[in-house]
């Protein structure tokens, strides 16, 4: 038994050094001497411990919510230090949630931004701007809805020494953007792209060859490790990658043509809330709500 543990030793030692310190590397054949813990080749395991850029304090505090009617993600973001944070997507039936979580972690909520005007959730910065004295909206100033804050390509919305870039990804409607934070390891793409898919065109201002042209310009030309989060996902998946996208969306990986082919015989359904969403969020969402 003795024998056992120190021949052990060494792969706990590696596996505590590279919890402690969050490193993403390849993991080498042999951990300690006389040791494999496998009987294929790892040089090509990757160990990517989660969140682990925040571990280190070189990321911002991440963490995605879901709200379950209309499948919809969003996300808070903070600077650990200066205790600035930003909220991404909020949705009107999670505000209590969003500002319960914001409150019990010690954050001071600066922006809540919408990555476009919606059309199947009412948006939760009007009440949460209520609530929370001295927090601002923020929107594409093409969306054609009101908010503190009217946001262009480039723009960079600051919490604390982190900020996102916004990068204007209009096809789903004329007013989406997509944000990307500042080592371009994170990308908030909103309803512009999707995991294994992409934002409908058929409504509020949609255009598939615009769509199709804003992400190959400007979401598949970020690293491909880059994670992407998109505002919704129907299932059950949290995350991908740009490298993914690019590789495997069954839609963006065919011609401009083939595209908008696609997007014209989708045949979807009117977004149940459309006709009372898509008011509300252009006034910040307080339309009689």
């Amino acid at each position: 038994m003795c024998s056992v543990v120190n021949r052990l030793k060494p792969a706990l030692a590696y596996t505590l050094w590279l919890q402690t310190t969050g490193y993403s590397r390849k993991v080498p054949a042999h951990i300690g001497p006389g040791l494999r813990i496998s009987k294929q080749p790892l040089d090509s395991v990757i160990i990517r411990p989660y969140c682990s850029r925040m571990e280190l304090g070189k990321g911002p505090f991440f963490r995605q919510l879901f709200e379950s009617v209309s499948s919809t993600y969003t996300y808070l973001l903070a600077d650990t230090e200066s205790r600035e944070a930003v909220l991404i997507d909020p949705v009107l039936e999670t505000v209590d949630r969003d500002l319960k979580l914001v409150e019990e972690l010690g954050f001071n909520l600066k922006v809540a931004v919408n990555t476009h005007c919606h059309a199947d959730h009412i948006t939760g910065t009007g009440q949460l701007k209520n609530r929370l004295f001295g927090m601002k909206s923020a929107i594409s100033k093409h969306s054609g809805a009101s908010a503190d804050i009217l946001l262009s390509d480039g723009d960079k919305i600051s919490f604390g020494k982190h900020y996102l870039t916004v990068r204007e990804t209009p096809g789903h409607t004329d007013g989406c953007v997509t944000l990307v934070t500042g080592d371009q390891s994170m990308a908030f793409t909103g309803d512009t792209l999707l995991i294994r898919g992409c934002g409908r065109t058929d409504f509020q201002q949609g255009c598939s060859r615009r769509l199709y042209e804003s992400i190959h310009q400007k979401i598949f030309t970020l690293p491909p490790q880059c994670l992407v989060f998109p505002a919704h996902d129907y299932k059950g998946q949290t995350a991908s990658t740009v490298g993914e996208e690019r590789r495997f969306n069954p839609r963006l990986t065919k011609s401009v043509e083939e595209f908008m082919d696609i997007m014209t015989n989708l045949n979807l359904p009117k977004p149940a809330k459309i006709d009372i969403a898509v008011p509300a969020n252009l006034v910040c969402g307080l339309h009689e709500v």
